[in-house]
């Protein structure tokens, strides 16, 4: 076990976001011994935090939590505080065209800039394009011509780096630890002072490395598994045209010693390997031709779903279509860029006259994308699959996996998971 941070100075961390990536970072920081103020926009993750609470489902997260503000390590706020270090954990959607959209970056740079004093590192850790650290210390040293990257002319330094995140929704608290990380600096001093700050609570490597390569390092992860995802999704489209049952096709494929190929879905979503490698795209649109072509293969995969469901409900005057699933993954409550999501607000737009039932054991409530179509409701698993004339599972979620098979006889199924084979 490497040594916890015996020489960082970590008096205080500000972490800027409480989402999926940001609340658990700061919880394993104070669980580790420093004090960490977060920083969100949301009242109610706020709320949350400083109850001793989470605001979404993640194993373990709530224990971190509760940990670190009963002992007066953790508090959460709206404002951003002078603090020594600053991680970035926000959303870096992408704009029409596939483009990031690098806004609350720049929000959450513009709340930081009055409070450097310098002498502070500012990690950006959110998900981000070629550049982008590089855009936010020339943001900060813009509005702040008193500071700079080197010391030029005895100005204090604020040092900038790049971390991202590199966990799995539903194992984040532990891959925190375990996992390998990359810093990137824009300068050397940079990434040694983010690593020493990681090395409070990570066991496993870190590798020094510039800004831009480990802003590159994590679209290229998530790029190579986007192509491999595209590969598989694409051999299911061509063994439905030949009426072969793709999951046998790639068990039995998989049985070469060289040959590990995944399996398909309905389609790719999450905040990571949705987006990621339309940056890339984007950076390079001329060059990027594969990682291009797997992203058009996995976004079209929900279109492939449509059809069937419709071919079947075709055969009902009024049909009752269960939708299990919403989230992007098992076991977890988090839908951003959900597939699964995505074909369930299509069947409701395309299909008026039936009845849409939404199943999702991890939320108590409708989206909001679906909320206010009449047609549609959030329904409890039995309950929706005893109504249904068609059953359509889009999430391999435990309560599915796990369901008494019987349940289905006489229905119209449609297994995006293999999971009912």
């Amino acid at each position: 076990m490497k040594p916890r941070g015996h020489h960082v100075n970590t008096k205080t961390v500000a972490v800027i976001g409480l989402g999926y990536i940001g609340l658990p970072t700061a919880a394993i920081l104070a669980s580790n011994g420093v004090r960490v103020i977060g920083v969100d926009v949301s009242d109610r993750h706020v709320d949350a935090v400083n109850r001793g609470e989470v605001p979404f489902v993640e194993p373990d997260l709530a224990t971190h939590v509760a940990g670190g503000v009963s002992q007066g390590m953790l508090s959460a706020q709206k404002d951003t505080p002078h603090a020594n270090t600053y991680i970035v954990a926000v959303p870096t959607p992408f704009k029409d065209g596939y483009a990031a959209d690098l806004s609350y970056i720049d929000a959450a740079t513009d709340a930081i800039i009055p409070q450097l004093r310098g002498g502070e590192l500012i990690i950006l850790e959110s998900t981000s394009p070629p550049g982008a650290t590089q855009h936010l210390a020339d943001r900060v040293l813009a509005a702040r011509p008193d500071l700079s990257l080197d010391g030029s002319g005895e100005r204090p330094v604020v040092h900038f780096a790049h971390c991202p995140e590199r966990v799995l929704p539903g194992r984040v608290m532990i891959e925190l630890v375990t996992n390998d990380r990359i810093i990137g600096g824009l300068t050397v001093e940079a990434a040694e002072r983010a690593r020493d700050l990681y090395e409070v609570f990570c066991d496993a490597e870190l590798h020094l490395t510039d800004a831009t390569t480990a802003e590159m390092a994590k679209l290229t992860e998530n790029s190579f598994r986007d192509v491999n995802i595209a590969f598989a999704n694409e051999l299911s489209v061509i063994a439905d045209k030949l009426g072969i049952d793709v999951f046998e096709l790639i068990e039995l494929s998989n049985k070469h010693p060289r040959v590990n190929i995944l399996q398909p879905g309905p389609g790719v979503g999450g905040h990571c390997i949705a987006v990621d490698p339309w940056f890339i795209v984007s950076a390079v649109p001329d060059e990027a031709r594969l990682i291009r072509t797997a992203r058009e293969v996995n976004d079209h995969k929900p279109e492939v779903v449509l059809a069937k469901v419709k071919e079947r409900a075709d055969r009902f005057k009024e049909p009752v279509i269960a939708a299990l699933g919403l989230a992007f993954k098992p076991d977890i409550d988090d839908l951003r860029e959900s597939p699964a999501l995505g074909i369930t607000k299509q069947l409701a737009e395309r299909h008026p006259d039936a009845h849409i039932l939404a199943v999702e054991p991890n939320i108590d409530e409708l989206p909001g994308v679906l909320v206010g179509q009449a047609h549609v409701s959030l329904e409890s698993t039995e309950d929706a699959i005893k109504r249904a004339d068609i059953v359509v599972l889009l999430v391999d979620h435990r309560e599915f996996k796990h369901l008494d098979r019987s349940l289905l006889a006489e229905k119209a199924v449609i297994d995006t998971r293999g999971v009912w084979r």
